[in-house]
């Protein structure tokens, strides 16, 4: 019997250059996808880092002690925006800083490695080769020019009027900006309306002293961004 015999051919020039070309094909593509990615990765990172930077210049609107809220960033224990970044990770000598406002071994350099420019009301990062941005606020004022404003009157709703106006004093306390504590103070008017402007927002405290017998009284207030904050404040005896 004859026996069959079956011959393989190898691969001709053509085709293995035709099999190298669709290997570089796929790889360059699949290298572009992967870099893709890898940009996309950093994009996303730098975002969150801005965002963490800008909470700690501003505070965090979402943190919130009893229902009210109680993050203000640097903003809000020094009353001034930070002279730059690394104010929020090192105290530059002011009694009110409260930091820590970002984690001390964090990075203040884009995911590319840039350094992240910063304005006092905007933080941007170029290191992508396109501005990426967050903005802080709009306007420094918004942070820094709020107002708070009310009315006084005893336990029986009635405003010292003109004789009684000079015996209450109206005073609030905040951070001046300068790692001091301001105590700026007026007397109410014969309707018992007072007011205050260029306040920055956070926590503060308003005292509502009595003269005549020394009594003092304060209540928290809480100064969000852009805002007018509106009281009524009602001394507890029946004073005139």
């Amino acid at each position: 019997m004859r026996s069959r015999v079956t011959s393989q051919q190898g691969f001709t020039l053509v085709e293995l250059v035709i099999v190298i070309v669709i290997i570089g094909i796929i790889g360059t593509v699949a290298l572009r996808e992967m870099l893709g990615s890898i940009d996309d990765a950093r994009v996303e990172q730098t975002r969150r880092e801005m965002e963490h930077l800008a909470f700690a210049i501003g505070g965090n609107p979402e943190v919130n002690t009893h229902g009210a809220r109680s993050d203000f960033g640097y903003v809000g224990d020094v009353g001034a925006l930070p002279p730059t970044l690394s104010a929020l990770t090192a105290n530059p000598g002011l009694a009110t800083w409260d930091g820590p406002y970002i984690d001390p071994n964090g990075s203040l350099t884009d995911a590319w490695g840039a350094a992240y420019a910063y304005t006092g009301t905007t933080i941007r990062s170029t290191g992508s080769g396109s501005a990426i941005e967050r903005v802080v606020t709009t306007a420094a004022s918004e942070l820094l020019g709020n107002a708070v404003s009310g009315y006084v009157t005893d336990a029986e709703r009635r405003p010292p009027g003109t004789v009684f106006r000079d015996s209450v004093v109206v005073a609030l306390r905040y951070p001046n900006g300068a790692g001091g504590v301001t105590t700026a103070s007026a007397a109410p008017r014969p309707d018992g309306s007072f007011s205050f402007s260029g306040v920055p927002m956070g926590n503060h405290h308003l005292l509502v002293v009595y003269l005549p017998e020394s009594d003092t009284l304060t209540y928290p207030v809480t100064v969000i961004p852009g805002s007018t904050v509106k009281l009524d404040l009602m001394l507890p005896a029946d004073l005139w």
